[in-house]
């Protein structure tokens, strides 16, 4: 995916979950943050940042935060868009774990949940819930970095759709470059971790993935591994 008109700034501060303070061009502008998440290891003032310029001039913000540096490691942020990369890349059938699919489309309800993505394959067919990934400790990434009962929810869901035949997938998105491990952060969410294994346990797959980043663009990178640890 690649963004249009990419602007660098420097970070400031951050007043709540949607706003930011940036320095852009000399000028502290207020500008949308994509993502919720607590993210305090990444929002460090004076960090290094690239926004999306808006064309909307009816737009409270004419700026979007989509990415920010962790020493010299560009971190993707953006909340919304690990959803368009895998739908992208199932559709060139680069997940290798499901190949080339015949069928998907994004956003589709099954019970209480909307999940991001469904397929079809063959005979087979599924849902795949999207997970992006921004935190990372001594190179293992981790999720979530605060609670998610809208996560645990959505595991819950998908390993009951396992009983009507469906093969279903979580995937991790790590919005980083050359991140290869992953686990559940049971320190920050027990509920989510724990679902997750019991999830694994009854047939639900996983798929972990890293991303290659510039600072307009954001693509599928290289599959990983979850470490599976007792707790």
């Amino acid at each position: 995916m690649r963004y249009k008109n990419i602007v660098e700034g420097i970070f400031i501060k951050r007043l709540n979950r949607f706003i930011a303070i940036v320095l852009i061009d000399g000028k502290s502008e207020q500008v949308h943050v994509k993502n919720t998440g607590r993210c305090q290891e990444l929002f460090i003032e004076g960090v290094k940042v690239y926004l999306e310029k808006s064309d909307n001039p009816n737009r409270k913000t004419g700026y979007s935060l989509i990415s920010i540096y962790k020493g010299d490691v560009l971190v993707n942020i953006d909340s919304q868009v690990p959803n368009q990369v895998i739908y992208e890349a199932l559709l060139r059938g680069e997940i290798k774990e499901i190949g080339q699919v015949s069928y998907a489309v994004r956003e589709v309800t099954y019970g209480s949940s909307r999940f991001d993505i469904y397929y079809e394959k063959g005979d087979e067919k599924g849902y795949i819930e999207v997970k992006g990934v921004t935190l990372e400790e001594m190179g293992l990434a981790l999720f979530p970095d605060a609670p998610t009962i809208r996560g645990t929810k959505h595991i819950n869901e998908l390993t009951k759709a396992l009983n009507e035949g469906y093969k279903n997938y979580v995937c991790f998105l790590i919005q980083i470059e050359n991140i290869h491990k992953f686990r559940p952060h049971h320190e920050r969410d027990r509920a989510f971790a724990d679902s997750l294994f019991n999830a694994i346990d009854k047939g639900l797959g996983v798929l972990v993935y890293n991303s290659k980043l510039s600072r307009d663009t954001i693509e599928l990178g290289y599959s990983g591994s979850l470490v599976n640890q007792t707790w």
